[in-house]
């Protein structure tokens, strides 16, 4: 607390490109209208926040405050805010705000809006004890999620879910996902929850077992297999969903597909794909993106994940160690998601 008796708000920050990642103080935003502001309670490390660190010409330059998985508390609200009342624990994720006008927006499809927001990209976003988002980008939190567990929820959780939800494969089906990492140990669990014949897909014999505790009935390691030609051994999958960050294997895992199968791409690191055609053509076979959710889509993923036991594994560290935690995600060692709390 300051000598005035107010909270003394802190962020870890990049002021130049690549880093380092640096705590000092900031300002609290006073909300303007339509907007609230949060004391943030935990936030998510993402494999995106990566780019965002190594950015050399953010959109409204440096500093700037990257994190876009955020689990806190109303703390103040602004003018003509409805609905909301200070001391709700919400979460707010990659989806920041929209124009509300566009014809995305007015057919409900916020998250595609020209015009959409991102914390961290937008404006200052969660690697802070402070927060001030626009009143319709908020998710209530169940009481049964910590804080640090509903964080995720705001970009792993919501796109994973969302991707198996609306895939067109239903219960029983063969879904395979590619990736046991912050995307794909959720997706895994979402999966099996959700009653498919759920395949996982990894690099070593020492995830094997992890699979099978997430809920996998099979498990695929690409250090000893095709995963592709393993998957059409099994019969095909209806859906694969790819939450691996290299696209690299995804030519080859086609060849896995069940005829009329899809492969749903939520992770990629902007490699080209090398793709045959006749491997579409010939099993009418589709390729798709899948980006993010809604706030509607996040509190109904964490339903869903409260009803049947899905949750994200991760590791909470102090805002302090921003910089290190960010390295531990960078080199895949996070097992499987960092999460930052600012009052640790």
């Amino acid at each position: 607390m300051s000598q005035d008796g107010r909270r003394v708000h802190r962020a870890a920050q990049v002021a130049e490109p690549g880093g380092p990642v640096l705590l000092g103080p900031v300002e609290a935003r006073r909300p303007g209208p339509g907007e609230v502001r949060l004391d943030v309670m935990a936030s998510g490390i993402c494999g995106a926040d990566a780019g965002t660190v190594a950015d050399p010409s953010p959109a409204n330059g440096f500093p700037v405050t990257p994190g876009h998985e955020v689990a806190g508390v109303v703390a103040d609200l602004g003018p003509g805010v409805r609905d909301w009342e200070i001391g709700d624990r919400v979460a707010v994720g990659w989806f920041g705000g929209s124009c509300g006008h566009c014809s995305a927006c007015r057919v409900g499809d916020v998250v595609h809006c020209p015009e959409r927001k991102v914390p961290g990209l937008s404006y200052p976003g969660g690697w802070s004890s402070t927060l001030t988002v626009p009143a319709p980008t908020l998710a209530r939190i169940p009481e049964e999620l910590s804080a640090a567990e509903a964080a995720p929820f705001g970009c792993a959780g919501v796109t994973t879910f969302n991707a198996l939800r609306h895939s067109g494969a239903g219960p029983g089906d063969r879904v395979a996902v590619l990736g046991i990492g912050g995307l794909g140990h959720l997706a895994v669990q979402f999966a099996a929850a959700m009653g498919f014949d759920t395949v996982a897909i990894g690099r070593g014999e020492h995830k094997r077992r992890l699979a099978g505790e997430l809920g996998a009935r099979h498990y695929i390691d690409t250090e000893r297999q095709e995963p592709g030609g393993a998957l059409r051994e099994l019969g095909g999958a209806r859906l694969i969903l790819s939450t691996a960050s290299s696209s690299k294997p995804l030519a080859e895992l086609v060849d896995g597909l069940a005829p009329h199968g899809r492969l749903t791409v939520v992770g990629l690191d902007g490699t080209p794909l090398q793709l045959p055609l006749a491997k579409v053509v010939m099993g009418a076979r589709s390729i798709t993106g899948h980006l993010t959710g809604s706030p509607a889509d996040t509190e109904q993923a964490m339903r869903f994940a409260v009803a049947t036991g899905v949750r994200p594994r991760v590791r909470t560290v102090p805002l302090e160690e921003a910089q290190q935690a960010l390295d531990t995600q960078r080199e895949g060692k996070a097992r499987f998601r960092m999460v930052l709390i600012p009052g640790a």
